[in-house]
């Protein structure tokens, strides 16, 4: 099997590792770089868990190569917190009770993350659209549309 060399920036610093063609980028992220909050869940992109931010957009890591990412820019959950401070999507789950088993939470909170990024200020319906990629079995959603709403006001001001 032969590998390839990737560098990644990944929330911020850069990696770099040996990679066979066929890994994912999930696996990358969490087996060689030991950031364990992106979570797997289904590996058929229905559940949304394992979403981070590759070059700013919302991505299923489980169906992107490790190799696609190549010098390109990794957001994981890890990379939200800023100088020991929450972001405001951290905050708004934790304000507005928008997680009970927290296993989609990083995967939703990415996504929320670029909705916020394309449209800061989403309605309910844009919000319900805009996680719709992501599973949540515990919530029934209506808080986590709560914690979008609560980091969209912190953002705008």
């Amino acid at each position: 099997m032969s590998t390839h060399h990737v560098k990644v920036n990944v929330n911020g610093a850069v990696k770099e590792a040996d990679v066979e063609a066929r890994l994912l980028l999930v696996h990358l992220i969490r087996e060689d770089l030991n950031l364990t909050g992106t979570h797997i869940g289904c590996d058929t992109t229905s559940c949304g868990a394992c979403t981070v931010l590759l070059n700013g957009r919302a991505v299923k890591s489980c169906t992107v190569f490790a190799v696609q990412a190549d010098g390109g820019e990794v957001m994981t959950v890890e990379g939200l917190t800023s100088n020991g401070k929450l972001h405001p999507i951290q905050e708004g789950f934790h304000e507005m009770h928008g997680l009970q088993c927290g296993f989609c939470t990083p995967g939703m909170m990415l996504s929320a993350v670029a909705l916020l990024k394309q449209n800061p200020k989403p309605t309910e319906e844009e919000i319900r659209w805009g996680i719709s990629g992501n599973l949540c079995r515990c919530t029934g959603y209506v808080n986590i549309v709560k914690a979008v709403q609560y980091a969209a006001e912190k953002m705008s001001g």
